[in-house]
């Protein structure tokens, strides 16, 4: 379904905000964390309205209450369900998730790139149901599922959790700030940042350019060991104070990057597509560490670029 989607070009405008409530059902064998960190992903309804057609249309915030970083989905071909009047609904249009990235903790967002690569789109985070009309007290719940932590090739999925949110339609509240809902102390790194990588080899960000399309960020490995390197990174998404994540999604690990020479160094460059006058930005960076295809994220300020 398309209707949602826009193009990535233009401007989002800011929507509304509330509050809704989550739980978390831990699958066996795995302890429960501190109550700090298991209240999973939290779906903040921005705005409640109807489409032409006539159908409830619910705009959605995604905020990352996991206490780590995470990727979230609704769960596929389940639909979402309207609790309303003592009724229940099946609410078939259901587009929620981070768009296959990890989100740093405290982070929140409203819409992230989908489509293809070669023809991106803007994704925003909504719900419909066809035919639908609210009274007061309504809900929906929704099926999602989450993985926390740094992103491993060879176990995507490990501590994945299943577990459902509920919203409450009610509670609309506006004056939202993106892309931080809840800050996290020592979470986010100064763009001069160094961060270790495999091997020893270390990796830093040494520019950042407005470009016609967007972004392009400069970078430089060195290695201090005696073998060759490579380093991987992908092409790092960012997200900023319009709330929209931008990069179109792909596993870090087969972005090709240079080889960082035994005792020497390497640059090179990436690009994010953004559009202009978006400002307030951060990079959601994962950096290859420990052992291939083990990714260690770090959420980059680069707010006043």
């Amino acid at each position: 379904m398309n209707q949602g989607r826009i193009p990535m070009a233009p401007l989002l405008a800011p929507l509304l905000l509330s509050v809704a409530c989550a739980y978390i059902v831990l699958p066996e064998g795995l302890e429960a964390q501190s109550s700090a960190e298991s209240k999973g992903w939290r779906a903040i309804p921005t705005n409640v309205g109807t489409t032409e057609a006539g159908d409830l249309h619910v705009d959605l915030t995604l905020l990352n209450e996991t206490g780590a970083w995470s990727a979230m989905q609704a769960e596929a071909g389940a639909p979402a369900v309207l609790h309303s009047a003592g009724e229940d609904r099946e609410c078939e249009t259901v587009f929620v998730g981070t768009g296959g990235h990890r989100l740093a903790p405290g982070f929140q967002l409203r819409g992230y790139v989908s489509g293809t690569k070669a023809e991106p789109e803007i994704q925003m985070i909504y719900v419909e149901c066809p035919g639908a009309a609210l009274a007061p007290g309504s809900t929906i719940t929704i099926d999602y599922s989450y993985v926390t932590g740094d992103y491993n090739y060879y176990e995507q999925d490990k501590g994945r959790v299943d577990t459902s949110v509920q919203i409450d339609l009610d509670l609309v509240v506006d004056g939202l700030s993106y892309p931080v809902g809840d800050p996290v102390d020592g979470l986010i790194r100064a763009s001069t940042a160094v961060m270790e990588a495999i091997n020893k080899v270390t990796v830093e960000l040494t520019d950042v350019q407005r470009t016609e399309d967007g972004l392009e960020f400069t970078w430089k490995s060195a290695n201090p060991g005696e073998y060759p390197s490579y380093v991987h990174i992908g092409n790092p998404p960012v997200i900023g104070e319009d709330g929209i994540l931008y990069g179109f999604y792909e596993t870090p690990d087969i972005v090709s990057v240079p080889i960082t020479a035994a005792g020497g160094v390497a640059d090179w460059k990436t690009n994010v597509a953004v559009p202009p006058g978006i400002r307030g930005l951060y990079i959601l960076l994962s950096v290859e560490t420990g052992k291939a295809r083990l990714f260690a994220n770090y959420a980059i300020d680069i707010s006043d670029r």
